[in-house]
């Protein structure tokens, strides 16, 4: 609806504004000559400029020239020869400034439009559109960049399943938006290797360290900036009450366990530093053995969301929220949360905000559907 009211008003605005030029024309020569109210009409092409397509700019810009140079020719008795030619050059030259300042808005809309098309491919190439689904869960979620214009940035995710089990994977990279990409890329395509291959969670944050440590090198030789990252990485193996899972945090935030209806926020396996200054403390990294029980579910996130502040400077209060939206399902419980947090933060995130909403999968996944659709067919 805000779209069509949209292009309503963008196709009345070149109207209006020639009715406008003609009705300061009519009254300019209706009325004595001291009373010059069409020097102020410059605005209207100029404003057709920023909101119109490059015709009805020029329409918009014909007509004040045309009704701009009668009056100063007609209704302006007491001026000299230099003053008419100063008044009439005048309107030209806004009517000129007005066709070249909409043609650069032309070709700059152009120029975003080319771009948040590279961006939307290289976000399919890097990050998979929520939602995620692998093994027998589905991750629902959302992920906004702090950058204007921008579609992705220094946030990470992955869901996978491996021959270790189901392992999930979220990330923030140190800046945002744009810049973060590369070292954000590095990182998540050395997880998606490594959770395929190593056993351990400890070997999959190696890996996704020594890749980063040598996308830093190059950064450095470059003289660009090197960066952290911070990583929690999650497991879990076998399934119902048998299942057994593993957490290791990369100097991430907690995350939230939903059981029974109650919202616990989750500290296990903390302690690490964020990957890419591991080397700072030479230790180990190691994770922390959990226990999920069947009915559970859990939302990670980006401290973009716990840090976003609202007009009064408080930060999101993201626990208590979840408290009172245990009811809703996965994909309603990511489009409310959202919801909530624009609003909250005005529409003005300060970072790029990440949320997963991870649960057990109730009905079969579609490929399934499908595969059991056919079967009974056959």
């Amino acid at each position: 609806m805000a779209a069509d009211r949209s292009t309503e008003s963008r196709r009345l605005a070149p109207v209006l504004l020639i009715l406008a030029i003609l009705v300061v024309t009519v009254l300019d020569s209706t009325t004595g000559p001291e009373l010059h109210i069409s020097a102020f009409m410059g605005i209207a092409p100029l404003y057709a400029a920023l909101r119109c397509p490059f015709r009805q700019t020029l329409l918009v810009a014909a007509v004040f020239v045309v009704c701009l140079t009668y009056v100063d020719i007609f209704t302006v008795p007491d001026w000299a020869p230099a003053s008419r030619v100063v008044g009439i050059f005048g309107v030209f030259l806004v009517a000129a400034f007005s066709l070249v300042l909409c043609r650069t808005r032309l070709q700059r809309e152009a120029l975003h439009a080319r771009t948040s098309l590279v961006a939307d491919t290289v976000q399919r190439a890097m990050l998979r559109e929520l939602p995620l689904s692998a093994g027998a869960v589905d991750a629902y979620g959302f992920y906004v960049s702090a950058q204007e214009g921008a579609r992705v940035g220094g946030d990470i995710y992955e869901a996978s399943d491996t021959p270790y089990g189901l392992r999930l994977m979220i990330g923030d990279v140190q800046g945002k938006g744009m810049p973060a990409i590369g070292a954000g890329l590095e990182v998540l395509v050395a997880f998606r290797e490594a959770a395929q291959h190593q056993e351990s969670l400890e070997s999959v944050a190696d890996r996704m360290e020594q890749a980063l440590a040598r996308y830093n090198t190059r950064s450095a030789e470059e003289g660009t900036d090197e960066r952290f990252v911070t990583a929690l990485l999650m497991e879990v193996r076998g399934t119902d009450g048998a299942a057994e899972g593993r957490v290791l945090s990369c100097g991430h935030i907690p995350y939230y366990l939903v059981r029974h209806g109650e919202v616990h926020e989750r500290r296990e396996g903390e302690g690490a530093l964020p990957l890419g200054l591991g080397a700072l403390s030479g230790e180990p990294r190691h994770s922390v053995r959990v226990h999920p029980e069947p009915d559970d579910w859990i939302v990670l996130c980006t401290d973009g969301v716990t840090e976003a502040r609202g007009k009064d400077g408080e930060f999101y209060p993201l626990a208590e929220r979840l408290a009172g939206w245990t009811h809703l399902e996965p994909a309603e419980l990511a489009r409310t949360l959202r919801a909530d947090l624009e609003g909250f933060t005005g529409g003005r995130l300060k970072d790029d905000a990440t949320v997963l909403v991870v649960r057990r999968r109730t009905h079969p996944a579609p490929d399934t559907q499908l595969s059991m659709a056919r079967a009974a067919a056959a």
